[in-house]
């Protein structure tokens, strides 16, 4: 029912006759020609709220006049005349128009309808040997008048080459729009260029004002794609309508702290919000104005303009047309009545007598080359589908408007040298403020998203071992194990490697005690070789004191890798020689203060054990097993799993490489525990031979070294654990080299000092006096 009314309203409209005025001789919307272009302009634009509801067709000459869209009719005209005169594209051939005023965006199809006719029938969807009239279609204005219109000729592939506000991305759906062309720019384009202003001046807050139709959703869903990975966040977003608050509005935008505006509008609407920031006292906003309305001439001279902040606009290049100013001096000049027998079609009046030719030059005239270049770009289309050469062209072809379609436009284009530059320049320069939720963090802090947009955030140093990469502003990354950072880094530097060398100080000291003690054994043993058959060498344990001095001499040589490049041949001989020979010596130790007991306490009381371990010296065979139990635990331990270098990363700057010392004393247990036991063992069975005789003090001899070696190891063990780095490694060779020290000098030095300085006791009565003075007194 409502599309019956609404083609007999379109019907009953252009059957209306137009008032009794002057019109100009020759129709403005008309002229014959050999074959005929359409057009469709919005010289009086409708209000969109008016009838909004209602079905009928609009008479647009008692809508409001547009002076700008006046001259882009005026543009197809002009450019249709030039062809014409032009002996050069399409020769021997006119082209003609058939134009009306497109006014209303969805209440405005007899014009359409008329266009679409074949002898004043119009049949969709019908296999005709008809075809419209019209071989191309320049117009419309908006994407909304595009998307009502552009699907009727798409039926017969009419072309369609809209002009300028018809720059939505859904007419580049060829699947949907096969015939559809455009010479303005895209959506896409001028979003690109908005966001290349974002990103050129660090504006990542910014609000994005659109007019609520096709041309601005279509903006907004562009501008909120672009942006998805990039650091610019949509603070605010608002549909612009006629009846918009803008007051409320710009209140809506102080409150968030909005210093950068996209007004992606036309020019009434963009007046409107313009307006309303001058008398709110709007100040320092950027606003950036699209293609649609940044020529507006009437803005920059309102009062209070310059007090809004900056007016960046995109706009075509201005390109001036030769020719256009006196096309329109003589078209003025003709001003004779209209024939009363001519009768204009419906939507093709214009009221428009009173124009001077000084307003339409200086009209707005943005966008008048789109529609020259349009025309231009259909004639040459047309010019090769006639097979055109030198002065005529072949006019038996049937010409229908898909063929000039399938010909290739952009080579029209570029034929009549079009150009696709935007020119984005500055209307008002003011102040080029900051616009951001939250100030960009300093460099080595991480950001912390607060809320739903990604510009609103806090910052959060990156910790000592961690850095920020620029790549990836919120999170710290972690160094690798050799390199280290600082607090607050934004690269990692390399770790210094570090480790004791032959050369440090302090390896050169613990050296020269090393090849101190190795003297004091070598003097030692040739004092007790010279001296060997004398009490006090025999009674120190006679060849046993060899076997201890040797082993010594054995054990010292792992204090000498304790100093460079740690290795695991470093590291072995670090431990190996130690634990095996030191493990000979305390067993010694042991069998001696066994031996002491033995003679002076449980001879006298068990004589058979005395005799057994005499007799079968059973001291050589328990420093014999010691030994080779201890070889085959170490042997066992380091041929499966010997230690290796281990990197300590204490300090977070430097690395300092060692031998794996914890982990070397937990997996090798076994060896530990039976030298431990051997000095355990030595320690009670010499402590219990603290009643001697006075002057005969081998046994608190070994007490003392057995105490004095207990306390060295356990303060290692306690330094090992509150230290860090090479000092470890100091307190570990100071520790062997102490070791040896103790059992040399606590052990051997006081049997040096008799041989020595006290030769009287160095005797056979004297020690036979002290053993029977203490035989006596125990019996008793």
């Amino acid at each position: 029912m409502f599309t019956l009314i609404f083609v007999c309203l379109c019907l009953l409209c252009c059957n209306l006759h137009a008032e009794t005025e002057c019109f100009s001789k020759t129709s403005e919307f008309k002229m014959k020609g050999d074959y005929l272009l359409g057009g469709l302009f919005g010289v009086h634009p409708v209000s969109t709220t008016l009838h909004q509801n209602i079905p009928e067709a609009i008479i647009c000459s008692s809508q409001t006049f547009s002076l700008s869209n006046y001259r882009r009719f005026q543009m197809m005209r002009f450019s249709i005349e030039e062809i014409n005169n032009s002996t050069s594209l399409l020769p021997n051939v006119t082209l003609g128009y058939e134009i009306f005023d497109h006014c209303s965006d969805t209440k405005n199809f007899p014009g359409i309808f008329s266009l679409m006719s074949v002898d004043g029938s119009v049949q969709p969807w019908k296999e005709s040997v008809n075809f419209s009239k019209v071989i191309a279609v320049v117009g419309t204005g908006t994407s909304t008048a595009t998307m009502t219109v552009a699907p009727l000729f798409m039926m017969d592939l009419v072309p369609m080459v809209c002009l300028y506000g018809a720059s939505s991305s859904v007419f580049s759906r060829k699947r949907n729009f096969p015939s559809f062309l455009r010479t303005v720019h895209p959506n896409k384009d001028v979003i690109e260029i908005i966001l290349r202003f974002l990103e050129k001046f660090k504006w990542t807050w910014v609000a994005f004002l659109y007019i609520d139709d096709d041309y601005g959703r279509d903006g907004l869903d562009l501008f909120g794609k672009k942006i998805k990975d990039t650091e610019i966040c949509l603070a605010f977003s608002h549909g612009l309508k006629e009846n918009t608050d803008y007051p409320k509005l710009i209140k809506q935008m102080e409150a968030l702290r909005i210093n950068v505006v996209i007004v992606f509008t036309t020019k009434w609407t963009a007046e409107g919000l313009i307006m309303s920031a001058i008398q709110q006292n709007v100040t320092n906003k950027v606003w950036i104005a699209v293609d649609a309305w940044s020529l507006h001439k009437e803005l920059p001279k309102k009062p209070g303009i310059k007090n809004i902040g900056t007016v960046l606009g995109i706009a075509e290049p201005k390109i001036t047309i030769p020719g256009f100013d006196d096309f329109i001096h003589s078209f003025k000049a003709q001003n004779q009545c209209e024939n009363p027998e001519q009768d204009p079609l419906c939507n093709q009046m214009c009221n428009c007598s009173s124009v001077r030719v000084e307003d339409i030059i200086t009209a707005d005239p943005s966008f008048n080359f789109p529609v020259y270049s349009a025309v231009y770009a259909v004639a040459h289309a047309l010019h090769a589908v006639l097979q055109c050469g030198a002065g005529s062209c072949n006019k038996s072809i049937k010409v229908y408007p898909h063929m000039v379609r399938r010909k290739d436009f952009f080579s029209a284009f570029k034929k009549c040298d079009i150009s696709f530059d935007l020119l984005v320049y500055i209307v008002i320069a003011v102040l080029q403020p900051e616009s951001f939720c939250s100030k960009e963090c300093p460099d080595g802090y991480m950001k912390k998203q607060e809320g739903v947009h990604k510009c609103c955030f806090s910052c959060t140093i990156c910790p000592k071992g961690t850095y920020l990469n620029t790549t990836d502003p919120y999170n710290c990354i972690e160094c690798k194990d050799t390199e280290w950072s600082a607090e607050g880094s934004t690269t990692c530097k390399p770790r210094q490697l570090e480790y004791i060398r032959f050369s440090d100080p302090t390896a050169i000291v613990i050296m020269i005690g090393t090849v101190i003690l190795l003297a004091f054994i070598v003097a030692i043993s040739v004092l007790f070789a010279l001296n060997y058959n004398t009490p006090v060498v025999r009674s120190a344990g006679g060849p046993m004191c060899f076997l201890i001095l040797g082993c010594l001499s054995l054990c010292s040589i792992s204090v000498f890798f304790f100093f460079g490049e740690p290795s695991v041949g470093f590291c072995i001989l670090r431990y190996f020689p130690f634990l095996l020979f030191y493990t000979v010596c305390v067993a010694c130790l042991f069998a001696r203060s066994f031996q002491i007991i033995c003679i002076f306490k449980i001879s006298p009381k068990f004589p058979n054990i005395s005799r057994i371990w005499t007799k079968y010296n059973v001291h050589w065979i328990f420093i014999s097993a010691a030994f080779f139990l201890q070889a085959i635990l170490l042997i066992n331990r380091f041929s499966l799993d010997p230690p290796k270098q281990f990197t300590d990363k204490f300090y977070f700057d430097r690395i300092i490489l060692g031998c794996e010392v914890n982990k070397f004393v937990d997996d090798s247990l076994i060896p530990f525990i039976l030298i431990c036991v051997l000095i355990f063992l030595s320690f009670c069975f010499s402590y219990a031979g603290k009643d001697l005789p006075k002057n005969y003090n081998e046994a608190k001899t070994i007490t003392f070294c057995m105490l004095l070696l207990i306390l060295i190891w356990v303060t290692f063990a306690t330094f090992n654990y509150v230290v860090h780095g090479k000092v470890i490694t100091f307190s570990h060779a100071v520790a062997t080299l102490l070791s040896l020290y103790s059992l040399l000098l606590v052990y051997f030095l006081p049997r040096c000092y008799i041989i020595l300085f006290k030769p009287e006791k160095n005797t056979e009565q004297y020690f036979q006096d002290l053993i029977q003075s203490y035989t006596r007194s125990y019996s008793q």
